[in-house]
């Protein structure tokens, strides 16, 4: 239940992110989902791939600082208030998203979203119990 997101710090400069897109080609590494924040200087870029593990090591080893952060990943209907009433039970169990961002699958009638919260075990508990989706990692990965 526990999704892998890897973090990539970034220089703010023309082809830092083919460089990273042409390291997870080389290594057969196929993204699902990835977000960039970014200021002037530098950004993050997060990413959910199909093998964390290979990905990782292929990034350190051509000199990126990666981390890792467990993320959850649940799938909300797809429809206007979908997402509402994920967060509203996360809210009323006074669990905090610290950032989260969405993904297309392939899934019909079924949106995915990566949530970031400081009690991944506690989220993840609440959600099932108000019978939202919560992906296996497994799932997100072979999408």
């Amino acid at each position: 239940m526990i999704i892998k997101q890897i973090s990539v710090f970034v220089e703010n400069k023309p082809g830092r992110l083919a460089e990273i897109a042409a390291v997870l080609k080389k290594n057969n590494i196929d993204i699902r989902a990835l977000s960039i924040a970014d200021t002037r200087d530098f950004g993050i870029l997060r990413l959910i791939v199909n093998n964390p593990d290979t990905a990782i090591l292929a990034l350190k080893q051509t000199g990126f600082t990666v981390s890792i952060t467990n993320v959850i990943a649940i799938g909300i209907d797809d429809h206007p208030g979908g997402l509402l009433s994920a967060l509203e039970t996360l809210y009323s169990n006074n669990i905090s998203v610290e950032y989260m961002y969405a993904f297309t699958g392939r899934a019909e009638d079924m949106a995915f979203v990566i949530l970031r919260v400081e009690d991944n075990v506690k989220a993840i508990d609440v959600l099932q119990k108000n019978n939202i989706t919560i992906l296996e990692n497994s799932q997100i990965y072979k999408i």
